[in-house]
């Protein structure tokens, strides 16, 4: 039988776990030196003789004093040193939560970012904070948005409903970028009683005019049932992993389908779609068992 003395101790554990877990989250995972996460495949239809290294950043949500200026150069520089063939940004650069000791501008998180280097460029598409935030965007219901303005005058190309064919060692691909899936909120302001999505994936790869293989940049990953089984590759992001992730499962996912594409490599009939942590947060500023991640992708080699 437990006594009042070891029950004071159990509860006053607990207590302190509970504080030490919660400073964890908060404080020290969301900063913990980014993870640099690794895949290797050969989609199918995958030319032989074309490697290509693709390195992917997502989810940065500019903010101080968790994601300032200083700590996204750095990460261009971590994810040059990868030595990429092709960096894809692949959207919200805008700030995910309103606890924040300051606001970082786009004018500042695309400077960070025009550091990036890759022979074949770095090509980006927009988030749906990137739509969120942009008040006149979102009342035209149309951008160009801040953060393509933005992420343009740093030389960054931005894809949205847009292909662009590229070549490696002799073999053409195609990187396709879809606009944002939630980019309108709802809101009587606006005259909208739902999200809208300004997504064409049809048109997109209607583009396309050979059958160089495709790889496929969409923010969010719910699109991933409706892309044809001959896009080599979809690359997502927008979910954080759950940003709390225990035991491969993640308890809130910002995702009609749960933990179905919350993280990870995921192959469906004979499909291949790769979803990034990302490097920040939304709503709260919380990491727990997800950390920050920039993707180093190498493609035809396994």
């Amino acid at each position: 039988m437990i006594t009042r003395r070891g029950f004071l101790r159990l509860i006053g554990g607990s207590f302190l776990s509970a504080v030490s877990l919660s400073a964890y989250a908060v404080g020290i995972e969301p900063m913990l030196l980014t993870h640099v996460k690794r895949y290797s495949l050969t989609p199918p239809n995958w030319p032989a003789g074309l490697r290509l290294r693709v390195v992917a950043l997502a989810d940065i949500h500019a903010c101080r004093p968790w994601m300032t200026p200083e700590r996204i150069r750095s990460l261009a520089e971590r994810a040059n040193t990868l030595q990429p063939d092709l960096v894809v940004l692949l959207g919200d650069y805008a700030a995910g939560t309103r606890l924040v000791t300051d606001w970082v501008g786009s004018s500042e998180w695309a400077a960070a970012l025009s550091g990036l280097k890759a022979p074949l460029g770095v090509w980006s598409i927009l988030g749906n904070h990137d739509w969120w935030e942009d008040l006149s965007a979102q009342k035209a219901g149309a951008g160009p948005t801040l953060a393509r303005r933005a992420l343009e005058r740093a030389g960054i190309p931005v894809l949205e409903n847009d292909v662009v064919r590229l070549e490696k060692d002799g073999h053409g691909f195609w990187v396709a970028g879809l606009a944002d899936q939630l980019a309108l909120r709802p809101g009587k302001a606006w005259g909208r009683s739902r999200f809208k999505g300004l997504d064409d994936l049809h048109g997109t790869l209607a583009k396309v005019s050979d059958k160089a293989p495709i790889i496929l940049l969409a923010h969010e990953p719910d699109i991933f049932p409706k892309v044809p089984s001959w896009v080599s590759l979809t690359l997502s992001g927008h979910t954080h992993g759950g940003q709390v992730r225990l035991l491969g499962y993640s308890p809130v996912v910002p995702s009609h389908f749960g933990n179905r594409f919350a993280y990870g490599h995921v192959v469906e009939h004979n499909r291949n779609l790769i979803v990034s942590g990302g490097l920040g947060f939304s709503i709260l500023p919380v990491r727990f068992g997800m950390r920050p991640e920039i993707l180093s992708i190498e493609l035809g080699s396994a």
